[in-house]
């Protein structure tokens, strides 16, 4: 079953059109990147997912629930991470879990909870006092609250610095390994090339594009190598990269190991390389998803002029 259904979706605000025609598809078990612009539709889209707002047309399913007729049942098995977050700078972050545990009905364990995001030390301090990503974390941990079947991040790594957008990162990778679906937005183009299975670009309230980040090169000529500075370097070695998945060919080149990297998203393709062999550097040749989407979204433009 789809985690997420959207049929026809659009949505007018008067004589503004924020979503047109919108159809889309995320799969269960998807980390799946949703992209756009700054006003593409992508927040319209999403709080029609969680019926913040009703579409004009359209429907949207949710976890085999309609979002619209069904919203509680939705909000039971989802759990959102919003862009305009608040915390109350009063309450510490044990009082926060407690609440949201409690509106939930769930069992489970403040503590336990913000160790996933990894704040467990700071459970007892205001969250007023909170640096901004631990603000963030704290939020991600409510979100996880009941053991959510579907996770909705809009601009999870917002305001993060690189070793935030890092741990960020790390979560929803350690949260999709549970079996969750991730659903998010983002302007980090590095976090969505780095975790997401899909991506979906939205141009003017329409869909663009949606496809791997490799089946979205694939279709602009683009094409993706990453060379790799090992420690230690033999055909042996190389054998074992080339049986990984999402390793479409490797070579010995100058020294170095030369891969190409096929329908998966290349973060888990060197980690599972580095545990043949360390992985000292590498680097990347390709045109990044911050060009492919610029490619897209211009192109969509020039055509609709």
């Amino acid at each position: 079953m789809p985690a997420i259904e959207i049929d026809g979706l659009s949505k007018h605000f008067g004589q503004v059109v924020a979503v047109d025609d919108l159809n889309l598809t995320v799969e269960e078990g998807e980390i799946f990147g949703f992209l756009g612009p700054n006003g593409a539709g992508k927040s319209t889209t999403i709080d029609i997912i969680l019926d913040f707002i009703r579409p004009t047309a359209g429907s949207v399913k949710v976890l085999g629930y309609d979002a619209q007729d069904e919203s509680l049942d939705v909000r039971r098995r989802t759990g959102v991470l919003p862009d305009a977050y608040h915390v109350y700078d009063r309450l510490t972050g044990r009082q926060h879990l407690e609440f949201a545990i409690e509106l939930k009905e769930s069992d489970e364990e403040p503590i336990a909870m913000l160790e996933r995001v990894g704040i467990a030390d700071a459970a007892d301090r205001d969250a007023g006092g909170y640096s901004k990503g631990m603000k963030q974390r704290l939020v991600m941990a409510i979100a996880l609250v009941g053991d959510p079947d579907l996770l909705i991040l809009d601009e999870p790594s917002t305001g993060l610095d690189p070793n935030g957008a890092k741990e960020m990162r790390d979560i929803i990778l350690e949260e999709n390994e549970r079996g969750t679906t991730v659903f998010f937005s983002s302007h980090v183009m590095e976090q969505v090339e780095a975790v997401c299975d899909r991506v979906a670009i939205i141009n003017r309230g329409q869909l663009v594009a949606v496809d791997s980040v490799a089946g979205l090169r694939s279709a602009t000529d683009a094409r993706e190598t990453i060379y790799l500075q090992v420690e230690q370097l033999s055909d042996e070695i190389l054998s074992q990269i080339e049986t990984v998945a999402g390793v479409e060919h490797a070579a010995i080149d100058d020294g170095r190991i030369r891969i190409g990297i096929g329908d998966r998203p290349k973060f888990r393709v060197l980690e599972e390389i580095d545990r043949i062999v360390t992985i000292e550097d590498f680097s990347v040749v390709t045109s990044s998803l911050s060009d492919l989407f610029i490619q897209y979204t211009n192109e969509e433009q020039e055509v609709r002029a």
